[in-house]
């Protein structure tokens, strides 16, 4: 029985659910390039090449494997520019598929939109968790369970205590302090040296998504000039591995402080290789343990990092779907005036 695997382009790893169970032979993987994903609110050009690439290199290194892979390019004449239309060209041309496969997407809107797909296309459709968040959505909701307030710090150190990381053997937080924000806000020296961050040159592929990209999306705020991303899983890992060894031991003092000129300072630039699949939570996360556990980074650098992960960033995923839909329409602040245009320049 042939299989629709749909892989988005933030789920661009060998690992996602979608792809655990995958017959080389046999299944389909669909990726495609959509003009909906693309301008349902304004992107920034570079964000959109940075995903049209790695989709693409992703593809390639599926291919290569022997995977089947169906793929929608940005400018295909035949290209719908809607996931679910996509899917609906796919059925029709492979018509001894039988399934859906895909990993859940991390909004809400196109969530709903999956949900009815298998009404609509008369097959099953199978949408898996993503595997790569260190807690589920069942286990933010039972945290969350019964508690007046929902507050980071306590998430965190619960999701600590879970799973081992920067605990020591009597099941204390590594050198006595849960959270070390304290010893986060020094002053930045007149004198001291910023490391330059990694930057890769781009190939052939992200050549020619830069053209696309400017050609369709030049429009869009922002600009193209010097993009230097990580497109691929090896070059994530030269990017996570360059910032321990030049950044990390001094994220911690300086992770609060700003600079003119300099956008980087000591952080990891590397939140764009997590959220598409690049990279994986887990993976970063013990990789910064054992910097610390080489003595190669102190503990206000190694927790106020970590504490970026598995604290806001699992937190933040956990309240908006907690929350949802009710969440889109809240407005805490009753803000209700239109942003200026200078906001976009």
């Amino acid at each position: 029985m042939t299989v629709l695997r749909l892989v988005l382009g933030d789920q661009v790893s060998h690992q996602i659910s979608s792809l655990c169970d995958l017959v080389h032979d046999e299944d389909i993987v669909l990726m495609a390039e959509v003009h909906q994903e693309a301008t349902y609110v304004p992107h920034h050009p570079k964000k959109i090449a940075f995903i049209f690439s790695a989709m693409r290199h992703f593809a390639q290194e599926l291919k290569q494997k022997g995977v089947n892979v169906r793929y929608t390019h940005i400018d295909d004449k035949d290209n719908t520019h809607s996931f679910k239309d996509e899917v609906r060209r796919a059925l029709h041309d492979y018509p001894d598929i039988k399934s859906i496969v895909v990993t859940e997407p991390g909004e809400y809107r196109l969530l709903e939109d999956m949900k009815q797909w298998e009404d609509l296309f008369g097959c099953t459709v199978e949408i898996r968790e993503d595997s790569r968040f260190l807690a589920t959505h069942d286990d933010f909701a039972l945290w969350a369970k019964g508690r007046k307030q929902l507050l980071m710090e306590y998430f965190y150190r619960d999701m600590r205590k879970k799973t081992g990381i920067l605990m020591d053997k009597s099941n204390k937080p590594e050198g006595g302090e849960w959270n070390y924000d304290k010893s986060n806000r020094k002053t930045l020296p007149d004198d001291i040296q910023i490391p330059s961050i990694i930057r890769f040159e781009p190939d052939d592929i992200t050549q020619e998504v830069l053209k696309l990209v400017e050609d369709k999306y030049g429009h869009h705020f922002g600009d193209l000039d010097g993009f230097h991303l990580a497109v691929n899983r090896q070059q994530a890992v030269q990017a996570l591995d360059h910032f321990i060894k030049h950044r990390l031991a001094q994220f911690g003092d300086y992770q609060d402080a700003m600079k003119q000129g300099e956008p980087w300072l000591f952080h990891s630039h590397i939140s764009y290789c997590l959220n598409s699949g690049l990279l994986h939570a887990q993976d970063v996360i013990e990789k910064v343990q054992d910097a610390y556990h080489a003595g190669k980074a102190p503990i206000n650098a190694v927790e106020g990092f970590i504490r970026q992960i598995m604290g806001w960033r699992e937190f933040i995923r956990g309240i908006y779907w907690f929350y949802m839909p009710d969440y889109a329409n809240t407005n805490f602040l009753e803000a209700d005036v239109k942003l200026p245009d200078f906001f976009w320049s």
